[in-house]
């Protein structure tokens, strides 16, 4: 699916996709503590993204896209947990390299936003 042209769009969209898929299969084995923090993380990372689109001053979409990262790297973290913790059966290689990308394209972003402060 196309969403949109920007690239952190673009991906964080798709990684909330995978997020509600990853999500369903945590449900289905009966985890409903750590598959409800990942899915409010992870498809709360694109969530701050569209708000830094709306932003109405280069500190405001600077803070977005800083909401964004700490989001990012908190869903970093709980799948961690669910590849270490042997809970459920889920495959997680593939969505911790989409979010190491994610999280690389918003430290850039919000360097690159925090240098034209200055």
């Amino acid at each position: 699916m196309k969403f949109s042209e920007n690239v952190i769009e673009q991906k964080s969209f798709e990684f909330a996709l995978n997020i509600i898929e990853a999500y369903k299969q945590m449900r289905n084995q009966k985890e409903f503590l750590l598959s409800k923090q990942l899915l409010r993380s992870g498809t709360s990372i694109g969530a701050n993204v569209q708000e830094a689109q709306a932003a109405i001053s280069k500190r405001d979409f600077t803070a977005k896209m800083s909401i964004s990262s700490k989001e990012a790297r908190e869903t970093r973290y709980w799948l961690l947990l669910i590849k270490y913790s042997d809970l459920v059966d889920l495959k997680t290689e593939g969505l911790l390299d989409e979010i190491d990308q994610i999280i690389k394209l918003l430290t850039s972003i919000i360097k690159t936003s925090q240098a034209r402060m200055r």
